[in-house]
């Protein structure tokens, strides 16, 4: 245990690597910007320069969808999502302003006036190479925007949004290739011209690799299939995942993958959830809650049904943890990654603390099987539930403090409701724990 080295993220590099790949476009853009001497010249060169980091941008955010592993288990597939989707936010705000400034300076530059930019834009379209496909890709990622908002998505059926969002890649596809044909760096700059297509070409092979070649390759392999789905808890069930050499699948505690069960209604929709136990050579496990039609229907699965897999995905592992003791907090369904921790992180007697917080005692989903590893491993459970008249229990920095002594000491891991993790993370942070010591995914946005 005195020999933990916790694997280091690779953010900070990558954030220095992104803002070095600005840094070049905006050198570019002023490599071969001339003086500018009216309004004119003004608002053309700002469309050009918003439509570059727009060209950027998009090529990033398809690398955030690619699901590198370097990103989806070191960075962590939460902390990629948060950026994927700022990225996107900007990336919409880039286009939508490049085409404005673009065609009002092309409205300008012949004579017409700002009303006219409509009229300017139908022309472009008609008259510039590839300004048509480049009409279609925007309008489509706006399109995608919107159905990103907050409010909106949560309107929709996962699923729908999910292969909505899909189309990003048609959106930059079609848009890419306007900005080889009227872009005037790249027309002035061949090395520029070489950097895109090798910077986008990148982007596309790993896209290919990790979301196409590699899942085909895995569960030609594996073979995976349903071998029992079992009733935890009212709402709550397990299913039981069998194939071959399932250990050479590379997962974790505190990994998840992407499940799509190859049964009717089910066919099209692939959803995260996390083992919920060790994984085995022949076997894993995952537990899941009735919150989604998705999800619901799981409890029919039958013995034999195909299971198509992606993954493993995220950075919530034992690979994270910089100290000797370790203390674990679970919320509702949130105790799934953390009863595959609770089983395999290493640790002596009283090294391991699991905290599950839910509305019952009914609703502790696992709780036998918690309190045989507790048993076994000499690790302490405890409970936290609301109280016979709906009271709901104190978990503060000074609760947290007098049920665990020295909690500064301890790597904290938590899964749980946005609303639980926020309150514990701030009672943990209270209670004097560091915040590199709080290791917690999350996919609100």
């Amino acid at each position: 245990m005195r020999r933990i080295r916790p694997r280091r993220s690779p953010a900070v590099p990558l954030l220095l690597a992104v803002w070095a790949g600005a840094m070049g476009v905006l050198w570019l853009w002023w490599h071969n910007t001339p003086s500018i001497a009216d309004n004119n010249s003004k608002i053309l060169n700002a469309g050009r320069i918003t439509g570059l980091l727009a060209g950027y941008l998009m090529a990033l955010v398809v690398l955030q969808m690619a699901r590198v592993p370097a990103l989806e288990r070191r960075v962590g597939s939460d902390r990629v999502a948060r950026w994927h989707a700022m990225s996107g936010r900007y990336t919409l705000s880039l286009v939508i302003a490049h085409v404005f400034l673009t065609m009002w300076g092309y409205a300008l530059q012949g004579g017409r006036t700002l009303g006219d930019i409509v009229q300017q834009t139908i022309d472009s379209i008609n008259q510039l190479p590839d300004m048509g496909k480049a009409a279609i890709g925007t309008g489509l990622l706006v399109v995608i925007g919107l159905v990103s908002v907050g409010g909106i998505r949560k309107l929709m059926p996962y699923d729908t949004w999910y292969h909505i969002h899909l189309m990003t890649y048609a959106a930059v596809f079609l848009t890419f290739w306007h900005q080889i044909t009227t872009g005037n760096d790249f027309a002035v700059e061949p090395v520029a011209k070489t950097v895109w297509y090798v910077l986008y070409g990148s982007v596309t092979a790993l896209v290919l690799w990790y979301r196409i070649l590699t899942p085909i390759r895995l569960n030609l392999r594996h073979r995976m299939r349903v071998e029992a789905v079992i009733e935890e808890t009212p709402g709550i069930v397990s299913v039981l995942i069998g194939g071959k050499k399932l250990h050479r699948m590379g997962a974790e505690a505190g990994h998840f993958f992407r499940w799509r069960f190859l049964a009717p209604g089910m066919r099209f929709s692939s959803h995260p959830y996390s083992l919920s136990a060790a994984p085995r050579p022949d076997m894993l496990r995952i537990t899941v809650k009735a919150i989604g039609d998705h999800s619901a229907a799981l409890r029919k699965l039958q013995p034999g049904t195909r299971v198509w897999a992606e993954g493993p995905y995220g950075a919530m592992t034992a690979s994270r943890r910089s100290q000797g003791k370790v203390l674990l907090v679970a919320g509702g369904v949130g105790i799934t990654p953390m009863r595959a921790l609770f089983e395999t992180l290493p640790g002596a007697a009283g090294d391991i603390t699991l905290l599950y917080r839910a509305n019952t005692t009914q609703d502790l989903a696992l709780w036998d099987e918690l309190s045989k590893i507790a048993a076994e491993r000499g690790a302490r459970l405890m409970y936290a539930v609301n109280s016979p008249e709906g009271e709901r229990p104190d978990i503060s920095a000074e609760t947290l403090r007098r049920k665990i002594g020295d909690i500064e000491r301890h790597d904290v891991f938590m899964c749980g409701p946005p609303g639980f993790a926020q309150q514990v993370y701030e009672a943990l942070r209270g209670a004097g724990v560091p915040a590199r010591r709080i290791h917690h995914e999350s996919f609100e946005m």
